[in-house]
């Protein structure tokens, strides 16, 4: 896959974790068969304990260096798990989030693409149309939505899997929604993954960028989406963690909310992601 680094302005082709066996899941009719319990939250929930475990730990070296992780980025500890080194914090100053007033930051380290939301509040992802009321079911009215933007960031194995409040605010409302658990990367493109996959769907009432729809997406092997319980939040300040695996956030703005960055919007018009990082600048009010 293809992927471009703004900071360096160059394109990067990066391999997808584990290509080979989702291949077999994905593309084969036996492993399409596999595939049925492969996505059950269950498996999920069992490979978590296994990397809960102190013998995890010696996955962590090789992961690391296959990943080409940055290491000072992040807390130096002694990490006791798999699932702990997964889930570790960065250190003070790894991440400035944007000080801008009027910008929006991006809640995560991930690759970004942005989509419009037609007037009929349809939203094109990577090839399947999905209605709004298939991503956000039985919430609210989401008729003003419709000409807005759906930002999708993907999260892969070798990202910080924290993320942050794009804006100061309140949550006012959150639902969970337990579903299956397949991949989030281009592989698992025959399935509505954001209809299907286990997520949790919150309301944000945003200082500059008014009401926004900011989900959670699970994915295979992801056995919690854990989020802390705040209803007001700053700008930058940390909001929950994925465990181990790949996976995605969702939000959605309403028309004339935000106008997001020129070269973001470029590389989305080629279904090309953006690489981009937590706190990082994507977007201005109108």
């Amino acid at each position: 896959m293809k992927i471009y680094d703004r900071k360096t302005k160059e394109y990067e082709e990066i391999v997808q974790y584990g290509q080979g066996a989702l291949k077999f899941l994905y593309g084969n009719f036996f492993g399409r068969v596999l595939l049925r319990i492969a996505v059950s939250p269950f498996v999920s929930c069992i490979y978590g304990k296994v990397n809960s475990g102190k013998a995890s730990r010696k996955k962590i070296p090789e992961f690391i260096e296959s990943n080409k992780i940055k290491m000072e980025d992040f807390e130096d500890r002694e990490y006791i798990s798999f699932n702990d080194f997964f889930t570790r914090k960065l250190r003070d100053g790894a991440r400035i989030p944007d000080p801008g007033e009027n910008r929006l930051i991006s809640p995560a380290d991930a690759k970004l693409l942005i989509y419009d939301i037609d007037d009929k509040t349809r939203i094109d992802i990577k090839g399947r149309s999905y209605s709004m009321e298939e991503i956000v079911p039985g919430m609210k009215d989401l008729g003003e939505y419709a000409g807005g933007k759906c930002l999708v960031y993907r999260l892969c194995v070798d990202d910080y899997h924290r993320y942050c409040f794009i804006d100061d605010g309140t949550l006012t409302k959150s639902k969970f929604i337990k579903g299956k658990l397949h991949t989030v990367s281009p592989l698992s493109s025959a399935y509505k993954i954001y209809k299907e996959n286990s997520r949790v769907i919150n309301i944000l009432s945003t200082v500059h960028f008014g009401e926004v729809i900011h989900i959670e997406v699970g994915a295979l092997l992801i056995g919690k989406i854990v989020n802390r319980d705040v209803k007001s939040f700053k700008k930058g300040e940390e909001k929950g963690f994925f465990e181990p695996g790949g996976s995605t956030i969702v939000q959605l703005f309403k028309k004339d909310a935000v106008r997001m960055d020129e070269d973001l919007l470029r590389m989305s018009a080629d279904h090309i992601e953006t690489k981009v990082l937590y706190g990082e600048g994507v977007g201005t009010t109108c």
